[in-house]
């Protein structure tokens, strides 16, 4: 094709997998060809933009997914078998560095995997963040953390990193009796429930724990559950495909999209804020 125009002009739906900086301007033609639309994560470089495509897409009346393909990591799928109301979640998403993604700051690039997982786990408005970030190689924060708190209570503590000697992306989930470990990297999920009564189903997978003060012992169970093979990308896809087809909302929404921007945007805000502090301390 000679352009971009072109292209979508021939196409039933199309789906964006260009540099965040130019995410905006693709969708925009896309979205005013009345084109259904697959588009990468972060959804955008900034709110404003992402506004934007919240009102083209329902004036459009077309499909949009978002691409936070963690959302389809067999291991959280896994741990999806259980309820999950998590009270304390804890993140890490290490990777080594790599030029490729650092037009964006780490919230963007890697955070923001973790923060669509919680933003869909816990039913609440958030009630405070605060966060610290450095800027190490690039120009803009290459390791940060995030401490999200919720109106329900649950805390939700994130880092994220691209300057590690090794790769991470673990998140481990407390809950009324329960913990829960997910590893998007090995596709692995642990869960651990802590029960008034020993078990009948799986006795070789119990502790008994004292509790003591003459209260009855509780018991822990130890549970791995199948984590099925399959892959992430090519079942997502499928997802957006099925949505389109059947007419269905997809898994993953523009208005996901615009959520976990925001978060971002507000995470980012904390770190510029503190490290001005820092500067402005420093020089006094």
């Amino acid at each position: 094709y000679a352009s971009v125009e072109d292209l979508i002009a021939d196409v039933d739906a199309v789906d964006i997998v260009t540099p965040t900086l130019s995410h905006y301007d693709m969708a925009v033609l896309a979205l005013k060809k009345g084109k259904h639309l697959f588009i990468e994560k972060p959804l955008t470089r900034n709110l404003e933009e992402a506004e934007d495509l919240l009102q083209l897409t329902a004036e459009a009346g077309v499909k949009v997914q978002v691409g936070h393909i963690e959302r389809f990591n067999p291991a959280l799928l896994a741990a999806q078998q259980h309820e999950l109301k998590p009270l304390f979640i804890e993140a890490h998403r290490l990777a080594t560095f790599n030029p490729r993604g650092t037009d964006v700051a780490v919230i963007y690039d890697l955070m923001i995997h973790d923060l669509d997982i919680v933003l869909s786990l816990v039913a609440s408005p958030i009630k405070r963040i605060s966060a610290s970030g450095v800027s190490v190689i690039s120009e803009t924060p290459d390791i940060a953390n995030a401490r999200i708190e919720f109106h329900n209570g649950t805390v939700a503590n994130l880092t994220s990193s691209r300057i590690s000697l090794k790769q991470m992306r673990k998140m481990r989930m407390f809950q009324q009796n329960a913990y829960i470990s997910v590893d998007f990297l090995d596709k692995k999920t642990e869960v651990f429930n802590l029960l008034d009564q020993p078990s009948q189903d799986k006795p070789e997978q119990e502790i008994e724990l004292e509790t003591g003060d003459n209260k009855p012992n509780k018991y822990i169970i130890f549970d791995q559950p199948t984590v099925e093979e399959h892959n992430a990308l090519q079942n997502e896809l499928r997802a957006f495909a099925n949505s389109i087809l059947n007419n269905t909302e997809p898994p993953v929404t523009v208005e996901d999209g615009y959520y976990a921007l925001d978060i971002a945007d507000r995470i980012t805000w904390h770190i510029q804020k503190n490290n001005l502090a820092e500067a402005i301390n420093s020089e006094s």
